[in-house]
């Protein structure tokens, strides 16, 4: 399990840096003005779409599945369940294409109705999203391959494949002078994208497994039970996206250069959601599945406990930074070319706000990872829906005084509540033993992170006084030295509170 973690792992900090760089890119091309705000709207649509229909709903509902017939009834019915859902899949998403093509206007009226003022705005951001959209489509095949892969136990490619978005968009941001404008060679390279993790995923998949092929719909009883775990996933993860379309149109409302404060922000809070977070809860979640699949519950815990504690180790750093530091990491990776100093400093204090509810982001996926591998998608929604509709609830509460900050606080505090009540439902079904033992780890980490803090504090003050006569280079060698210090006092503090001991039996499982 460790070692893919952290081939998943390796992958998606490969694509957070390149990533970093196609961002560091972005800032200096389009800066944080009505064309950047306009792209991340295009952007963000299809992005939404594949977060409720792709990487979210369907990997929960497919992967336990796909692993239960293949365990249970042998290759032949796990090819033929995997047909079948390709063919609904495919067909549905190019309906759905078909439509956003049709009724582009009136969806960008609904998820950017800030733009109606500004008809050139709004002209240029259904344009793009035009261009971005059949994205939409092509990452859902790879999503999944990707699933298929996995049940295998074969995470590289899925996890590389992001890579190939990063790159394809810098090349074409390179050659922005021959688009329309930089808004049309970002949204292209987007579109290119997509074209190149799907060769990918399909490549590995023919060599190792087979390709999935039309099939005559037909609801069997494998299907049907895939579709009924589908139904609360789906709900599950529209609920999430409700509140980022919410983000979307409220932001609209703002002061331009919101939506690229919240972009850039989250941008850099994903990276610990997706190298940790993500790369955790993909690899549990087969690995549970297969374990319940042959009555080993104890085991299933002992890994959804590891992945707990190995996701706290790596996310605690991060929470400390992003809430003391937010400014430094933030000039040093944006502030160049049309994204002035202002610009950063409004990102890196939504960044404090998002680092609120790190905690719960990278945890989810390994908390409700215990109800799908027994293929329970809809306890999660119960949950899911609660932390919305609070984190709807404070967005229009809160956008009037703190503008987008007020939306990224409102994001972390729903996700409090969805991870409290996920971990509260499956300690009561006894899928969850919160232990003396656990609860004494949480208060050692909680005791690591705060030293943490307090020591990346007290370096910001030191690196500001020693670099002030710097004129090039003064954040990057003040990031530099932060990042050196916080690892020497973290690991001395992870050392001395938890012990050789149990750093070895964290890695050996």
């Amino acid at each position: 399990m460790l070692g893919r973690i952290f081939t998943v792992g390796g992958y998606t900090l490969l694509s957070r840096l390149t990533g970093f760089a196609r961002d560091i890119m972005l800032a200096a091309i389009l800066g944080a003005g009505p064309v950047a705000d306009a792209f991340f709207v295009a952007l963000r649509l299809p992005n939404h779409f594949r977060a409720i229909f792709a990487e979210g709903a369907f990997n929960a509902a497919f992967v336990p599945a796909y692993a239960h017939v293949q365990g249970g009834r042998g290759p032949a019915s796990a090819r033929l369940f995997s047909n079948r859902i390709f063919t609904l899949l495919f067909l549905s998403q190019v309906i759905l294409l078909v439509v956003a093509w049709l009724f582009m206007p009136q969806a960008i009226s609904v998820l950017a109705p800030g733009f109606s003022e500004d008809a050139e705005q709004r002209k240029l951001a259904i344009e793009l999203t035009r261009i971005t959209f059949p994205y939409l489509l092509l990452i859902t095949l790879v999503t999944l391959y990707g699933g298929m892969l996995n049940v295998a136990h074969r995470f590289a490619s899925a996890a590389a494949a992001p890579v190939f978005l990063n790159l394809a968009m810098m090349m074409t941001l390179a050659l922005a002078a021959f688009f329309p404008s930089a808004g049309h060679a970002a949204a292209w390279g987007v579109l290119i994208s997509g074209f190149l993790q799907f060769f990918l995923l399909a490549g590995d998949l023919a060599r190792h497994g087979g390709l999935p092929r039309f099939a005559r719909p037909r609801l069997d009883q494998d299907v049907r039970a895939f579709f009924r775990t589908l139904g609360p996933a789906t709900l599950g993860s529209m609920g999430t996206q409700v509140a980022l379309f919410a983000d979307t149109i409220i932001a609209t409302f703002l002061p331009a250069g919101a939506l690229s404060a919240l972009y850039y922000a989250d941008r850099l809070n994903q990276l610990p959601i997706g190298v940790i977070g993500i790369a955790i809860g993909t690899v549990l979640l087969p690995e549970m599945s297969r374990r319940l699949t042959a009555d080993d519950h104890a085991g299933a815990a002992k890994s959804q406990r590891r992945a707990f504690d190995f996701t706290l180790l790596f996310s605690i750093p991060f929470v400390a930074a992003f809430l003391t530091v937010p400014d430094v990491i933030m000039r040093a990776m944006f502030a160049r070319g049309a994204f002035s100093r202002a610009d950063a400093a409004a990102a890196g204090a939504t960044l404090a706000a998002y680092a609120v509810g790190l905690i719960p982001f990278v945890m989810i996926r390994s908390a409700v990872a215990t109800f799908y591998a027994r293929k329970d998608t809809a306890t999660p929604v119960k949950a899911a829906l609660t932390g919305v509709a609070v984190n709807v609830a404070l967005k229009v509460a809160l956008m009037g005084t703190l503008a987008q900050i007020g939306l990224a606080l409102a994001t972390a505090i729903g996700a409090w509540i969805n991870l409290l009540l996920v971990l509260g439902f499956a300690v009561r079904r006894g899928y969850l033993e919160l232990d003396r033992e656990w609860l004494k780890s949480l208060a050692k980490f909680a005791i690591s992170g705060i030293v943490l803090a307090a020591a990346l504090w007290l370096t910001a003050q030191f690196a500001n006084a020693y670099f002030a006569q710097m004129k090039t280079f003064r954040d990057e060698l003040a990031l530099l030295l932060l990042m050196v210090s916080g690892l020497f006092v973290y690991g001395f503090c992870i050392l001395l509170l938890f012990g050789r001991g149990w750093i070895s039996r964290l890695i050996r499982g």
